[in-house]
């Protein structure tokens, strides 16, 4: 636990105290935040976990090692003066694709913003998140503390267990860019009033975004890579949660994981009313629903299942009374196919074959155990051995390649041949089943 008179330890105490009050009270808004948003203490806070996180440069090109070889103390201290004076103009992000896990050939924008605009989102985000949690409710799981997708994925099962059979699969197209900035700075005025948190909370939206060396601004959104995004993101969700739970409750149970959500209900009636009352709700918060993606998913006897936060949910017969069936989940397709497809960069023969096998598997391994720690929490043993077995055909074909030979060559790439390679292996790490 952090000492008290500690920097950490006196952010922690802010942050309890913000917690503590809006709890109290969940009208009260605060007046009076911007100050302590650059306060010495909570700004080298932010620097640490800006540090923790590591990630790369902005538009700057200035990189956490050339902050530190400036001088952290320094940078923090001109940030403050900027903060302070009402100076501080945040800088575009840098824009960057990558692929769609599952999808190498569907991209997502990503938004990398410079290090000192991320050093100055983490402290507004160490502020003010302890206000909104006090009031986010516990249909919401994702980018929040203490909270995981395996505890969405646990309310999902044993929802379905308990007789919800028909669930709305919903899919928001572009959630992040499409929020409205109006509309959430409205909804975080709510609990903000202080002017100087609402006006840098809207440069930061402003910044824009460097693209092919043009700086492009938009209109809506908040732009994925940045670190107040997903708080933003959670606080314009939670509208949609405060309206689920004082309006339709009684009709199913809404689990929404940022902008991944399911509502899981008893009849194909209240399942058809919840999805006519989300539509109407997401066009009054500006969200557009995928028309093929949004869908009412009939668990019964197992006919169809639903993929939710990367794992497949489906119904599957009892293995002591096949007439009763039990909720399951395992690595959806998408997932699977992300796995394969990191699998084959990284042991691509092109790319690799100069390289020693054992760098191969070293970087492989930290790539298969990051995977298998998530989705061990299901019932993945099958799939589990189906990314063994590919891992280690892709391992078999590269060292033939690399010895000018063809094939795999089951009689020398046998198991214990792999065992000694010291690749990892996802068979056994399953949880529960």
């Amino acid at each position: 636990m952090a000492e008290a008179n500690t920097p950490i330890g006196k952010v922690r105490a802010l942050q309890r105290k913000l917690y503590a009050a809006a709890k109290r009270n969940r009208a009260r808004k605060f007046p009076a935040l911007y100050d302590r948003i650059h306060r010495p203490d909570v700004l080298a806070e932010a620097w640490k976990q800006v540090r923790a996180n590591k990630g790369a440069a902005g538009i700057d090109r200035e990189t956490l090692k050339a902050v530190e070889a400036y001088g952290v103390e320094r940078m923090l201290a001109e940030m403050r003066d900027l903060l302070e004076s009402g100076r501080y103009r945040p800088q575009a992000s840098r824009r960057v694709t990558i692929p769609k896990p599952g999808r190498p050939n569907e991209r997502r924008p990503l938004s990398i913003p410079r290090v000192r605009d991320r050093v100055v989102q983490t402290a507004a985000k160490i502020v003010l998140e302890p206000i909104f949690e006090a009031s986010f409710l516990d249909c919401s799981f994702g980018f929040r503390p203490k909270r995981r997708a395996r505890d969405a994925c646990e309310v999902v099962r044993k929802a379905v267990n308990n007789g919800m059979r028909h669930v709305v699969d919903i899919d928001f197209r572009n959630y992040f860019g499409t929020i409205d900035r109006d509309i959430l700075l409205r909804l975080v005025a709510r609990r903000v009033s202080d002017r100087r948190v609402l006006r840098l909370l809207r440069l930061m939206m402003n910044a824009g975004a460097m693209v092919d060396g043009v700086v492009v601004s938009e209109s809506a959104g908040v732009p994925q890579g940045g670190a107040i995004s997903p708080l933003l993101s959670n606080i314009y969700g939670h509208a949609l949660d405060m309206l689920w739970t004082t309006e339709m409750s009684h009709v199913g149970t809404l689990v929404r994981f940022a902008d991944d959500a399911v509502i899981l209900c008893r009849t194909a009636e209240d399942a058809q009313r919840a999805l006519e009352w989300l539509r109407a709700v997401s066009a009054g918060l500006k969200l557009t629903l995928h028309p093929e993606k949004t869908r009412v998913v009939d668990m019964r006897e197992g006919q169809e299942g639903f993929d939710f936060l990367g794992f497949h949910f489906h119904l599957v017969p009892s293995r002591k009374n096949g007439a009763q069936r039990w909720c399951q989940r395992w690595p959806s397709g998408r997932a699977m196919d992300s796995i394969q497809d990191k699998v084959k960069a990284i042991t691509s023969p092109r790319r690799a074959l100069p390289l020693p096998i054992e760098q191969i598997v070293r970087e492989l391994n930290p790539v298969l155990r990051g995977w298998a720690n998530y989705f061990c929490w299901g019932n993945s043993s099958k799939k589990f051995a189906l990314v063994d077995y590919h891992v280690h055909q892709r391992l078999a074909l590269f060292d033939s390649k690399k010895r000018g030979k063809s094939g795999r060559r089951w009689s020398v790439h046998t198991h214990e041949w792999l065992k000694g390679l010291g690749v990892y292996r996802l068979t056994g790490r399953v949880r529960y089943a």
